[in-house]
């Protein structure tokens, strides 16, 4: 008996140090607890935000998005040194590499992602071909409407091929009417049969003097009328238009004009201006350098300005340049591509492109700029957007040049009847599309 009340005892008296030990355990806890100053729970809160600055920081790894082009080397320069710059805290990069014969290029490499660029930075009319290669992916699945919203819409529509946008536009060109300002008599004229009127009274041609030059059997440059009459050369479907009663009026009203205007090929025209003996051409942002080098002080005006018989401007084609989207790199670059694409069509670039390389941007909040708005070529090109039409993009348009400027040719330098060979020529038009397919 004495031995199980000296067992219950101890056992007591091990219960017993045991609860004091649980119980001084569980009091230091209080009190500790009680005692977490605020300046400890703040450093608490700041190490996890840290540690979460440092995660996300670890989670940016860079890209960078190659881009091939057959374009100017400056103007690419330029794009790339502000995308780079409005991307660098997110670690996206641009490079552009120069491919000469693009097309074919990117025939070869256009689905090759280890060899193969992101994008490609091209003229619009290529669009179409690039599409029905099936290396071409819609930008509206990387981009939404929001990046196309500060454009002009005439570029927009450049990008489109069969209702969808593949393609983001950043500048563009147009023809416009470009003058000798020491040449040039009074105010340039409001339509075309007061330009023709003056035409008349200030062109010489046995003593070689003309008062406008053109390549008047180049369809590029014929385009103006073709479309200012509601005619086309070929229309979205695929259809040429040669023979539409439209087209045949344009021609025939563009013959009276190319009597006037010399033999009408790129070298004669250019020659005459600058050596001051014609005192307008009709002519694109491409014949400044050589103009100002043949210290011409030049006058420039919108070719939207110049009213045809019917009420409409001229409306020549537009030559859009932008950056598409190749479909592989969706899947491994998609949210770098998007923003590069944004930045692509922003202000920024656009600023950049009109004030460094005389580029018409694209994006139309650009143009607020002071100097960018002081630039009369630009303006000009702004101005004729509001009438200009982007040339087709269509595959079909690349075997159209021949018989337009075949039946331009058999008008203006052969005399040929109009109708009759707008006939002809649109038979050769339909040939070569049935033969190309």
């Amino acid at each position: 008996m004495k031995r199980i009340l000296s067992l219950m005892v101890c056992v007591c008296l091990v219960a017993g140090m045991l609860f004091g030990c649980g119980s001084k355990d569980n009091g230091a806890d209080a009190v500790q607890g009680a005692g977490t100053s605020e300046e400890e729970k703040t450093a608490e809160v700041e190490n996890e935000e840290v540690s979460g600055k440092e995660a996300d920081t670890k989670e940016i790894e860079p890209v960078e998005v190659k881009i091939w082009h057959d374009g100017d080397e400056a103007i690419m320069g330029t794009i790339e040194t502000t995308v780079n710059e409005a991307l660098k805290e997110q670690k996206i990069s641009i490079s552009f590499e120069k491919k000469s014969g693009l097309t074919d290029q990117l025939q070869l490499y256009g689905n090759d992602a280890a060899n193969g660029p992101d994008l490609y930075f091209y003229a619009h009319d290529t669009l179409g071909t690039f599409v029905e290669m099936g290396i071409a992916t819609p930008v509206s699945d990387v981009v939404g409407e929001d990046v196309f919203s500060g454009l002009l819409p005439m570029t927009v529509e450049a990008g489109t091929y069969k209702d969808v946008q593949y393609f983001v536009p950043v500048y563009f060109e147009t023809l416009l009417f470009m003058y000798n300002k020491n040449l040039w008599e009074g105010e340039v004229p409001q339509t075309t049969e007061e330009l023709y009127a003056y035409m008349e009274a200030h062109t010489d041609t046995g003593a070689g003097t003309y008062a406008v030059v053109n390549q008047h059997s180049t369809a590029y440059n014929v385009a103006p009328f073709i479309n200012g009459f509601g005619g086309c050369i070929i229309d979205k479907n695929g259809q040429p238009g040669l023979d539409l009663a439209q087209t045949v009026e344009a021609v025939e009203y563009n013959k009276k004009f190319a009597a006037l205007q010399a033999d009408g090929d790129y070298n004669t025209v250019t020659t005459l201006f600058n050596e001051g003996k014609a005192a307008a051409i009709v002519g694109g942002p491409w014949l400044v350098s050589g103009i100002r080098e043949a210290g011409i002080d030049l006058g420039i005006k919108s070719l939207a300005e110049f009213k045809l018989p019917n009420g409409n401007g001229l409306a020549p084609f537009s030559g859009v340049q932008g950056v598409g989207v190749l479909k592989h790199a969706v899947d491994e670059k998609k949210d770098a591509i998007a923003q590069v694409l944004k930045v692509m069509a922003g202000k920024e670039v656009g600023e950049a492109l009109a004030l460094g390389s005389n580029c018409a941007p694209a994006n139309m909040e650009a143009y607020e700029n002071p100097e960018v708005a002081a630039n009369e070529m630009i303006i000009a090109i702004k101005e004729t957007a509001e009438t200009a039409q982007p040339m087709p993009n269509i595959p079909e348009m690349s075997v159209m040049w021949g018989p337009a400027e075949g039946l331009l040719a058999a008008v203006n330098k052969s005399g040929e009847d109009v109708k009759t060979a707008a006939e002809h020529y649109q038979q050769d038009a339909l040939t070569a599309i049935a033969d190309m397919q």
